[in-house]
């Protein structure tokens, strides 16, 4: 290629002057835009920094705030734990006491159906009841009834003496009996048996007096004659063996009267 001449070098020239001049404005152009968006980076990065610091700052606190929540909600559980093992010592207490008072109330009630069937054994101990001897039924009182007894085997043991003390105390203890007709028949027969004639004889004619229609009656006639025997009063005898045939006359008393008569002489 030819070297450009004359007024062509001269219009190149300005050419090339005038392309590194747009050059060099265009570079400057560039460092300025690049030097903003450095600043603005810079800037964003700062603000980026100082945010992330902040919500560093916001975590922290929250992350505090947080730790916080949770210890007081755990010293929360503590007391709740504590709270519910006190409450499971007070329901045990509880529970051990109403046992305890069940226990008491079982017991309290034992001993008062105790006392009520001991008392309704003592009232029917005291309470009368209905007896029958020597052929009369009555009602006697348990502690009558047992004074009877008592003394009746005295008599059958054969221990006049005491036997006849206890039927006597029987008498005069238990005037209205219904036991007291046959309590002094076997008193009379209880005289005689320790050879107290006179007594037996006035103990006999009593129960007669008082009871001319008792069964055993006729057995006090003869044990009268036989007293009257035993005292050599023959002639006593005699009419009271009389005195028996004819107001007794089928009595088996009267049978033995009529040989005890034809025995005696005098």
């Amino acid at each position: 290629m030819r070297p450009l001449s004359g007024p062509w070098r001269g219009v190149a020239l300005a050419c090339w002057l005038l392309f590194a001049a747009g050059g060099a404005r265009a570079a400057l152009f560039e460092d300025d835009e690049a030097r903003k968006a450095i600043l603005d980076l810079r800037a964003r990065l700062s603000a980026a920094d100082q945010a992330s610091k902040a919500q560093a700052e916001s975590l922290g606190a929250a992350n505090a705030r947080l730790i916080d929540e949770v210890q007081q909600l755990r010293r929360s559980l503590v007391e709740l734990n504590q709270q519910l093992e006190a409450q499971r010592a007070e329901t045990a207490r509880l529970r051990g006491l109403q046992e305890q008072v069940q226990r008491d109330v079982a017991e309290l009630q034992r001993l008062q159906k105790d006392k009520e069937k001991g008392l309704e054994e003592r009232i029917k101990k005291l309470e009368p009841t209905q007896v029958s001897v020597d052929g009369k039924e009555f009602m006697a009182d348990p502690d009558e009834r047992r004074a009877y007894e008592e003394a009746i085997a005295v008599l059958r043991n054969g221990d006049f003496d005491r036997a006849a003390a206890v039927l006597s105390g029987f008498v005069r203890r238990y005037p209205a009996s219904g036991y007291i007709d046959s309590a002094r028949f076997w008193l009379g027969n209880a005289l005689y048996g320790k050879r107290d004639y006179k007594e037996a004889i006035a103990t006999f004619r009593a129960m007669i007096a008082a009871a001319p229609d008792h069964p055993r009656t006729p057995e006090a006639m003869l044990a009268v004659a036989n007293c009257q025997v035993e005292m050599k009063d023959i002639k006593g005898a005699r009419r009271t063996l009389d005195e028996l045939l004819k107001t007794y006359p089928k009595s088996e008393a009267a049978s033995a009267a009529r040989e005890r008569q034809g025995s005696l002489k005098g």
